[in-house]
């Protein structure tokens, strides 16, 4: 199987979905994806809680000691590192990849807002100095909380990251082609962006997108299709097929064996 850093660079953007949860990621290890990630708005949403502030740190680390037993390579998403300290970012990425992370994504932002960029990247510089085979996808947040939303702002941002060691860049809410297109040509890193709502993955590596991450997208979209089963329960429609009962028990079954690793 190539490295997770290989898949970055083949033929065709890398398609990461994130999981909310261990059913989530075993259900899209059995669907034949080699890497996934995880969310953390899914999974602090799932928990009850807001994204963001740190909330769902401890089940972020409990999520990765599930999805390290799946034969798949695992991408954490751990939004600023949960500390303003470098090195306990760098301590923190370096348990994970203990478990067996492969890649972290590492947010330059901080309760909504940008945070200074030397800080972000001193944070990236010190996870590489402990865990230089973690892959870090550093994140630029510019676009997505809507601070000094350019491209040029972006790519300044990104070019310190490169700087400090990052190898791959994300920029969440990138979403005009054009842009897309001038950012991905200027980066010397893999580029990674959500899923665009015109753009097919195939249309946004011709762009010179090479990762596609899917975010919070397949828990909010599984959060509908769990009130549309009940509402057209409720109103006389037929319920909709889905994966039985007896399969999916059996797949949890044969992952919690004791020798599954």
């Amino acid at each position: 199987m190539p490295t997770f850093k290989e898949l970055h660079h083949g033929t065709a953007p890398l398609l990461l979905p994130n999981a909310w949860d261990g059913g989530s990621a075993l259900a899209f290890a059995k669907a034949g994806f080699t890497a996934i990630g995880t969310t953390s708005f899914g999974v602090a949403a799932s928990a009850g809680m807001p994204d963001g502030g740190g909330l769902g740190r401890a089940a972020t680390l409990a999520l990765v000691g599930q999805m390290s037993r799946l034969g798949v390579h695992v991408s954490a998403d751990v939004e600023d590192g949960y500390s303003e300290s470098s090195a306990e970012v760098a301590g923190f990425v370096s348990e994970l990849a203990d478990l067996g992370v492969a890649g972290v994504n590492l947010e330059d932002s901080s309760d909504g807002h940008l945070i200074d960029p030397a800080v972000a990247a001193d944070k990236i510089a010190a996870v590489k100095r402990v865990r230089p085979d973690v892959f870090v996808n550093a994140r630029v947040d510019n676009f997505w909380f809507g601070e000094q939303a350019s491209v040029e702002a972006v790519l300044a941002r990104a070019r310190l990251y490169t700087d400090a060691g990052a190898d791959g860049i994300f920029v969440p809410g990138l979403s005009s082609p054009a842009d897309i297109r001038v950012i991905a040509v200027a980066l010397d890193l893999p580029l990674n962006v959500l899923p665009h709502p015109t753009l097919t993955v195939a249309g946004l590596g011709a762009l010179g997108v090479r990762r596609v991450s899917t975010g919070s997208l397949p828990y909010r979209a599984a959060v509908d299709a769990g009130v549309n089963v009940a509402l057209d329960l409720r109103d006389g429609r037929t319920p909709p097929a889905a994966t039985s009962y007896w399969n999916m028990q059996a797949w949890l079954l044969d992952f919690n064996q004791p020798n599954q690793r």
